[in-house]
């Protein structure tokens, strides 16, 4: 899987949010995210429709004729795209040591109780996988 960019990470959320959708709905959809954001330029449909064209090429989405407009779905599944991400992220950024990241957000964060819980339920869980394969 090819790594997507920025702009392609944006649209990508948008169908595994709203699963099949046409250029003109990912672009609204787009554009009201932008104004939230306080960003006053608004995404063009043709900016829009080429970049979802390169995705076509690049396997990040499927095409399906609806009519006269084409319905694109994401090819590539969420979980496989934000592990990709961030295994790249950790490489380049860490130099490949996972725990660096997991010490530089746990000490840049506040964490919540549950946010705690949930760490410490998966650390109990990894503990128990590795109690198995031993």
């Amino acid at each position: 899987m090819q790594k997507p960019t920025e702009s392609e990470l944006n649209i990508l959320h948008i169908l595994w949010e709203k699963g099949a959708s046409n250029v003109r709905e990912v672009n609204e959809v787009l554009n009201e995210s932008a104004v939230r954001q306080g960003k006053s330029a608004e995404i063009g449909y043709t900016t829009t429709l080429k970049i979802m064209q390169i995705m076509f090429e690049k396997g990040l989405v499927t095409r399906e004729e609806d009519g006269r407009t084409h319905r694109y779905s994401a090819a590539v599944k969420e979980q496989d795209t934000k592990g990709l991400l961030l295994q790249n992220f950790v490489e380049s950024t860490f130099r490949g040591a996972a725990m660096d990241l997991v010490i530089q957000a746990l000490g840049d964060h506040t964490a919540n109780q549950d946010e705690l819980d949930k760490i410490k339920a998966l650390i109990a869980e990894m503990e128990k996988n590795n109690d198995k394969a031993t």
